[in-house]
């Protein structure tokens, strides 16, 4: 069976860096951290009082019509991370005109992931429920489709007509990349035509900042935190807890062409893996991050002495960054000096289930513009000695360089890897 070539016809973006591509894409270039004190919620007295979070978000922004406000009224009973999913594809869907005229919608399909789902409006029920106890349970009728995993991906489907393949991915801070790879087969057996994919997440409330607090994964770093996420630096300690969505339309070569649809980038490969190993810590050696990476270069058809960028997992966790150049060192030997690596989570944050789409994005830019996005708030003489700095992290500027195919990994708890590789788009 020949399989046929993917490409990315459309792009949308919800991060703490913009409210779109070009805005996000533009901060990520100048360094900006979207780190600052959390507002979803009084968090004076939690260990973690900072995050990254999206700022100036309208649910508006998800409605195909905005003059139609049952339509509004409708979004408003949907958990903040399917808004943050509905827009950030409204601006994908848009800006690849997926919508026109003589696109079969049954050929379209929507896989769309969330790490934890809708957080918040479980936290609200559990909470009401705590408060109500002696009356008997009192839950919203909207309560489990609201909450659930998969309901940003029904949303999607429901909103534009899209009745191809339709669901939602799961595996952690992997799972965008996972929807991305879901997607790239489904086009490229012929499944469908084009997909609608991505990742969205909404963790910012008490049971998200407290939940990883617990386990020691975020920074704590309340007096500075515009710092606070430094991958690859000695100082690091704990991620920077981010939110939001990232949506990309993954559609059919000759399907794109004759509907003159623009051509972001192409999808190559992609590859997965298991550590086999802890709940939440990597591999101390790498090994599952070395496996993904060559399966994603071996199923994309390429050598590693052909990847130009990697966009690392990163999270600035002080188990996570080590085991992760680790691997690199080990899969690209001596190309390893030669090729860029930079993390934008020391950006965006940890944006857990979006993540993936997050970084998916920028990969596709970096070819699409020719430049590296940097690691920043990485100082001078802060060096780990269990990290060869003789690689280029890309520390604190972004770096013109040509970039023909990029690879992005996530890594989600429960030992979940996937790693997705991009590639410039050529006739």
């Amino acid at each position: 069976m020949e399989l046929k070539r993917v490409v990315v016809t459309g792009l949308g973006a919800i991060t703490p860096l913009g409210l779109d591509v070009e805005t996000t894409w533009s901060n990520a270039l100048k360094g900006v951290s979207g780190a600052g004190p959390i507002t979803h919620f009084d968090a004076s007295l939690f260990k973690t009082q900072f995050a990254c979070e999206v700022k100036g978000f309208d649910p508006t922004m998800c409605l195909v019509d905005p003059e139609d406000r049952r339509e509004l009224k409708d979004v408003k009973r949907t958990d903040l991370y399917t808004q943050y999913a509905l827009a950030s594809a409204r601006q994908a869907i848009i800006d690849s005109n997926l919508t026109a005229e003589g696109v079969d919608r049954d050929e379209v399909g929507v896989i769309f992931g969330s790490g934890i789902g809708g957080l918040h409006t479980f936290e609200e029920q559990a909470g009401y429920y705590a408060i109500h106890e002696a009356d008997g349970p009192k839950y919203s009728p909207f309560f489990i489709p609201t909450m659930i995993a998969d309901i940003a991906a029904g949303h999607i489907s429901m909103k534009y007509g899209f009745r191809g393949p339709n669901f939602g991915v799961v595996s952690a801070c992997a799972t965008s990349t996972n929807a991305l790879i879901d997607a790239f087969n489904y086009v490229r057996l012929g499944k469908a035509t084009a997909i609608v994919t991505g990742g969205a997440e909404a963790p910012i409330f008490p049971a998200g900042v407290g939940g990883f607090n617990s386990m020691h994964a975020l920074s704590t770093r309340n007096d500075d935190p515009l710092t606070a996420s430094r991958p690859f630096s000695a100082s690091r300690d704990g991620f920077v807890i981010g939110e939001g969505a990232v949506c990309l339309i993954f559609e059919e070569l000759e399907h794109a062409l004759a509907r003159g649809a623009k051509i972001y980038g192409e999808v190559i490969g992609g590859g997965m893996s298991a550590d086999a190993y802890h709940i939440t810590a990597t591999h101390p050696e790498g090994l599952g991050a070395k496996l993904v990476m060559q399966r994603a270069i071996k199923d994309a058809g390429i050598k590693p002495e052909d990847v130009d960028y990697v966009n690392v997992h990163g999270t600035s966790t002080p188990v996570g960054d080590p085991s992760e150049a680790k691997a690199i060192a080990d899969v690209f030997g001596e190309h390893a000096y030669q090729m860029s690596i930079s993390s934008t989570k020391s950006m965006t944050g940890h944006m857990l289930g979006a993540t993936g789409a997050m970084e998916a994005l920028f990969c596709i830019k970096a070819c699409q513009d020719g430049i590296i996005p940097p690691t920043i708030n990485h100082a001078e003489g802060d060096e780990d000695e269990q990290i060869d700095y003789k690689m280029d992290f890309t520390f604190n500027q972004a770096k013109k360089r040509d970039v023909n195919i990029a690879l992005s990994n996530t890594f989600g708890f429960g030992g979940h890897n996937a790693s997705i590789v991009v590639k410039k788009y050529a006739e």
